[in-house]
């Protein structure tokens, strides 16, 4: 029996507020309306920024809202005017949409939509939403909202993905991994023979170091303070892992000394403002690289030392692994199921929606790199 057309009734988790348990609720999701698709959610990865906005007071006004960003599903129906993809289509959702139209969708050199500024709002369309919840408006965490049975998202933040693909495991490239991947690969552009320093070992830190070793590095060391994450490090490509509590010097001090003047990328992935400072410092005096990956708070000031820009060095973000999202992530989708790259070591928990507070707790312990939730 079709649902085209009609409201579904569903199971999401929804935030109430902030510091409190996600609760499993019965939600209302009405019909895509134009540009808009609904997708049946089939697997979520859960992102560190999740978990770092659950506590976040800046997320109050939006409450209730639906959190996850990082999802695979199968399109339930879509709305009018929709052309980039059709009812049964495997899908990857995309946390920063591709409008193809803007000067940043134009311009080669980035990749944050302008669409992305309204992420901000939670909203799928400006001042709407189609999920309702005990009669109350329900807002999608970065217009996403993947912790839930089934979503209605704009177009542009949606996109097809090879029918062949395993949705269990490539929902994690809709932020993680290409993230991470993409730091590496487009943000530093990491050179062959090139030594690399990760700080932070999360599945973002992890993908950074895939991305180092598929550009050709010849050194990279791993940096963490949890020692159980350095067996895995390793195995993605790390060939050497350190925790900075073991030295009396600072980090930068010890990197320095061991990459013969500082390391030629380094890479923040812990999303921890005092380890900004030290990552630059890491960072080869005439030319190296620092890019900022892990997720600050927009309200955070960062503290660096004017001597650090009396040098060659260089300093940048990146976000989203500066993929054009609609174009690029589908191929990383391909890449991945042509076995270019492998995942496997990334997922060490699947559970399903109803335990997502569970898989919550087992990442802040550090005791799973990415969990991947299943409806």
């Amino acid at each position: 029996m079709s649902t085209a057309g009609k409201v579904i009734r569903c199971k999401a988790a929804v935030l109430w507020k902030p510091g409190t348990p996600l609760d499993i609720e019965e939600i209302e999701v009405a019909p895509p309306k134009a540009k808009e698709v609904r997708v049946k959610m089939v697997a979520s990865g859960i992102c560190g920024t999740d978990i770092k906005s659950l506590d976040s007071k800046e997320l109050a006004q939006f409450c209730p809202i639906i959190m996850g960003h990082e999802g695979t599903g199968i399109v339930e129906s879509v709305g009018e005017g929709v052309s980039t993809v059709k009812t049964g289509d495997k899908v990857i959702i995309l946390c920063l949409p591709q409008c193809g139209e803007c000067n940043t969708c134009l311009n080669s050199k980035n990749n944050i939509c302008k669409e992305a500024r309204l992420s901000g709002s939670h909203q799928t369309s400006e001042g709407n939403s189609r999920i309702t919840c005990k009669g109350k408006t329900v807002y999608q965490f970065i217009t996403t909202g993947t912790f839930s049975e089934y979503i209605v998202i704009k177009e542009i933040s949606v996109a097809k993905i090879d029918e062949g693909a395993l949705l269990e495991k490539v929902c994690i490239i809709g932020c993680g991994f290409a993230t991470g991947f993409g730091a590496a690969l487009n943000s530093a552009k990491v050179t062959p023979g090139s030594t690399c320093a990760v700080f932070g070992l999360g599945g973002v830190g992890l993908s950074v170091i895939i991305g180092c070793k598929a550009a050709g590095a010849a050194k990279i060391i791993a940096v963490d303070i949890n020692k159980d994450k350095f067996a895995k490090a390793k195995t993605v490509g790390a060939t050497e892992c350190i925790d900075p509590r073991d030295f009396e010097k600072p980090i930068q001090t010890v990197l320095f000394d061991m990459m013969n003047g500082g390391a030629d990328f380094c890479f923040e992935v812990t999303g921890n403002p005092e380890t900004v400072a030290p990552a630059l410092a890491s960072c080869h005096k005439d030319h190296g690289v620092c890019v900022i990956v892990g997720s600050i708070g927009s309200w955070v000031q960062i503290n660096l030392s004017s001597e650090l820009f009396f040098s060659g060095r260089t300093v940048k973000g990146s976000v989203l692994g500066g993929w054009k999202t609609k174009d690029e992530i589908p191929k990383l989708v391909s890449d991945c199921m042509t076995k270019k790259f492998n995942l496997d070591p990334l997922i060490t928990h699947t559970l399903s929606l109803d335990k997502v507070n569970e898989a919550i707790q087992l990442m802040k312990n550090g005791q799973c790199i990415r969990c991947v939730l299943l409806p």
